[in-house]
């Protein structure tokens, strides 16, 4: 017979509490936990037994150690001779570099993408349609080694293929026009900026919305708020240049440089995502009902104002969620980066791994780290989609 829990006066006690926790069985649940819990006392028992007899430590005490191997690029400083902790810090830092950068652009281009599909012009509509099935239907893996074997296949840099006079692709990698400050690092004014860009939006969102000509004047906000912070570097004494890269020697100098695995891993990643997150775009379009459309259109606006004013705001309800498990999908994609050369954690500490014979840490260490990531990001998206669902839905 199963016992009812009544509420009192002011909600459910903490007796009440607990017994509804521990369930209808509480005898078996409790048997069942230190079960779990001998199994798991048991395997950690005969693990460090196992690395006792090879000569290894349990533990994390090698972090400290000194780390001899090479990083080929890193966001954060490192050299041969730093700790493993700082290696695997690196490691870290270039997959969150490589996860940022590939959903912004994932998301542009799947966005794009899904009002591809749905538009009334039979070329782009099939292009859609076609670079979808093919990439869904295809391994990442596979996708990797194409784009990594695409890149190495690029002319030398005395032959790069050059685009508006900025732009070289080559063997070497993609190289691109870069902004500098002199005096701050990049990790200084790079936020700043992107600070300076997120209140324009926000303030063009809110004072010219449903206004006309609403793409040019908000471009003219965003270009009017850069060249605010522009000069107000140059009043602190500070100067900004563009630097522009150019042919010099046997190689490309100045300006950003991608190197040829992170080029490859970010457009096998991006163009991979894309896909998915095209037809994401394309149901939450979908899902507005015909009505709406049809009142936008009797009240006179444009098919552009259409999709901005009235249909993608209600698609965002349908959108956003799906959006969190594609984010999270290109985030632990990135761990293939190891099967194209790029030093990822999961490369860092393979080597870590390799080098100490700590595999099992390594391991332990790759999980928390995603694990970790993945809850920021579904922690982030959620709290947007609290911000974009209709009152009283989530409450269901």
């Amino acid at each position: 017979m199963t016992r009812q829990l009544q509420p009192g006066p002011s909600g459910p006690g903490p007796v009440s509490r607990l017994l509804s926790w521990i369930g209808p069985l509480p005898l078996q649940q409790g048997l069942l936990f230190v079960g779990v819990l001998l199994l798991f006392a048991f395997l950690g028992q005969n693990t460090a037994e196992s690395m006792h007899r090879m000569g290894l430590t349990p533990g994390f005490a090698f972090l400290s150690h000194q780390a001899n191997f090479e990083i080929g690029e890193s966001v954060l400083p490192y050299s041969a001779g730093d700790s493993y902790a700082r290696a695997l810090a690196a490691g870290i830092a270039n997959t969150v570099k490589v996860a940022l950068v590939g959903c912004l652009l994932a998301t542009v281009l799947g966005v794009a993408l899904g009002i591809f599909r749905l538009s009334g012009n039979l070329l782009l509509a099939t292009f859609a349609h076609g670079y979808v099935e093919l990439l869904r239907n295809t391994p990442l893996l596979l996708q990797l080694f194409l784009w990594s074997a695409i890149i190495r296949a690029l002319p030398p840099p005395r032959g790069a293929y050059t685009f508006l006079g900025s732009v070289y692709l080559s063997n070497r990698g993609v190289f691109l026009p870069s902004l500098s400050v002199d005096g701050l690092p990049a990790s200084v004014w790079l936020p700043a900026v992107l600070l300076t860009v997120f209140a324009a939006l926000v303030i063009s969102r809110r004072l010219l919305a449903g206004a006309t000509f609403y793409l040019p004047k908000t471009a003219g906000t965003v270009l009017g708020a850069l060249a605010i912070f522009y000069f107000a570097l140059v009043s602190l004494g500070f100067s900004a240049s563009v630097e522009v890269p150019a042919k010099g020697g046997f190689n490309i100098r100045g300006g950003l440089s991608l190197t040829p695995e992170f080029a490859a891993l970010l457009i096998g990643l991006v163009v991979n995502a894309s896909a998915s997150i095209s037809e994401i775009v394309r149901s939450g379009i979908q899902s507005v009902t015909s009505g709406q459309w049809e009142a936008a259109r009797a009240l006179g606006l444009k098919p552009a104002q259409i999709m901005r004013l009235v249909v993608l705001p209600q698609a965002l309800r349908v959108i956003t969620p799906l959006m969190i498990s594609s984010f999270l999908d290109l985030t632990k994609n990135s761990s293939l980066a190891v099967a194209i050369g790029y030093p990822d954690l999961v490369s860092v500490a393979n080597t870590t791994a390799n080098t100490t014979g700590q595999a099992l840490e390594a391991i332990i260490l790759i999980g928390a780290v995603y694990l970790t990531i993945s809850l920021a990001v579904s922690a982030l998206m959620n709290l947007y989609n609290r911000r974009v669902v209709l009152r009283g839905e989530g409450k269901r």
